[in-house]
């Protein structure tokens, strides 16, 4: 099996992304919890280094270290986190920064949140992660009793007039509370596999 820049596999963005073919029924269960458990030591075990490496590399890296850092919930790399979603300087991997700012749960994570939907609500023709940036917000209104996301859902609020712009988006799989039911189904599948 190749291996990246560490112990760290890189087919472990297969089981991040995507469904793998499905196990016989009997071995479902058993494959299933081995690979969480496979998933929650390398999150535990992957150094720092090695998540700095990852996330200097393409989309898929990126994508795996912002999944590792959010299912141990890594505070260190908030702002790494936060810098690498402005910029946003390669498609997909946004899904994963926004994952982990929802998994790291605090109000700095809602307003980097914000700040990346002020940048990119304003520019229609870039369709990158602002529906996983709004769920995630969403979700961590929700858990911190906060309204970040209020001005941003107004109707024909900035959230609106981009849903309005995106040419061949079905609307309602843009609806908020939609993205929000993604972004709680990732983060609660998270937490099934993850220690307090």
């Amino acid at each position: 099996m190749e291996r990246g820049p560490s112990t760290v596999r890189r087919p472990r963005i297969r089981e991040l992304t995507g469904p793998a073919p499905a196990p016989a029924r009997e071995d479902r269960r058993s494959g299933a919890r081995a690979r969480q458990g496979e998933a929650l030591r390398d999150a535990a075990a992957v150094a720092g280094a090695e998540l700095d490496a990852l996330l200097n590399y393409e989309w898929r890296s990126r994508l795996t270290a912002a999944w590792l850092i959010g299912v141990d919930r890594r505070a260190s790399y908030r702002e790494r986190i936060g810098t690498l979603l402005l910029d946003s300087e390669v498609r997909f991997a946004g899904v994963g920064y926004c994952f982990a700012l929802a998994r790291l749960g605090t109000r700095a994570d809602a307003e980097l949140l914000v700040a990346y939907l002020d940048r990119y609500l304003a520019r229609p023709e870039l369709d990158y992660d602002q529906a996983a940036a709004l769920g995630a917000l969403l979700r961590l209104d929700a858990e911190l009793g906060t309204a970040y996301a209020d001005r941003i859902v107004a109707p024909d609020g900035p959230w609106d007039t981009w849903v309005g712009e995106q040419i061949g988006s079905d609307a309602s799989s843009l609806a908020p509370e939609r993205l929000r039911a993604w972004t709680d189904l990732r983060c609660d599948f998270a937490d099934g596999w993850t220690r307090p």
